[in-house]
């Protein structure tokens, strides 16, 4: 979808765009994120040495800020106390427009892709290897819009690769939602689940999917028009899913309740 040609309103409601890349290691967990909502832009990121259990993190609010800069499968960070550089690769992507409130939203996600590159604080530098989730969504979505998600990768106890998009609140209906679990590199969405406590994933199937934080980052802003509340928090995950039982699985949890 060419995105840069939403129009700013439809239906009354305001146009969003925003792509948020993941990486997920066992030495150290990143993310970074562009976004825009109408005129308003904003970038973040959040690094976590997981070994340390240190946390470092960043939100600009400059318009046209070069702090966070995504180009294709290139991610750049140039920021106060970190420098980063890395490339995506490729997998299989699910990509969906789903109704919200009386206009649409539009999502492309990909999840379980090889990410490789550089990460550099003062007195660390890590050549990394890891996989990883890359989030590309715009649309003009309703004015309220509160929505738990989860993404992640793992590997089965036969050794297959895992990933996940686990959503509710955007994106959710009962069929043709973005939800999608990766096998070995395959796409297949599941039935809808349920965020009903804070660490836990629950399946159509009975199955759990269980999460153990190690680090918390939140972000409130309040602009009177627009409000939002943002928690994100990086960690471990076990259980199963898809009918396959995870061995190991990392990723993220986020928690986003926006007036937009």
């Amino acid at each position: 979808m060419d995105t840069a040609s939403l129009p700013l309103f439809e239906q009354r409601q305001l146009r969003k765009r925003w792509r948020y890349v993941g990486l997920f290691a066992e030495e150290l967990m990143l993310c970074a994120a562009r976004a825009e909502v109408g005129p308003l832009t904003q970038s973040f990121w959040v690094l976590l040495d997981r070994r340390t259990g240190q946390q470092w993190n960043h939100t600009a609010l400059v318009p046209g800020s070069r702090e966070v800069m995504m180009d294709g499968p290139r991610l750049e960070i140039d920021g106060p106390g970190l420098r980063a550089s890395l490339r995506l690769g490729e997998i299989a992507p699910i990509e969906v427009t789903c109704p919200s409130g009386r206009a649409e939203a539009w999502t492309r996600k990909r999840v379980g892709m090889p990410i490789e590159g550089t990460v550099e604080v003062p007195g660390r530098r890590w050549q990394v290897s890891g996989r990883g989730v890359d989030d590309e969504s715009a649309g003009h979505h309703r004015r309220h819009t509160s929505w738990h998600w989860s993404a992640g990768v793992g590997t089965a106890g036969d050794g297959r690769a895992l990933a996940w998009n686990l959503v509710t609140g955007i994106n959710d209906p009962p069929n043709g939602s973005e939800r999608a679990i990766w096998i070995d590199g395959e796409p297949a969405e599941p039935a809808p689940v349920s965020f009903a406590r804070a660490d836990e994933i629950e399946f159509a199937d009975d199955a759990t999917l269980r999460f153990a934080g190690e680090s918390e980052h939140t972000h409130d802003d309040n602009y009177l028009l627009i409000r939002s509340r943002y928690r994100h928090r990086f960690g471990s995950f076990s259980g199963s899913l898809g009918g396959v039982e995870l061995a190991e699985g990392l990723g993220v949890m986020e928690e986003h309740d926006a007036v937009w």
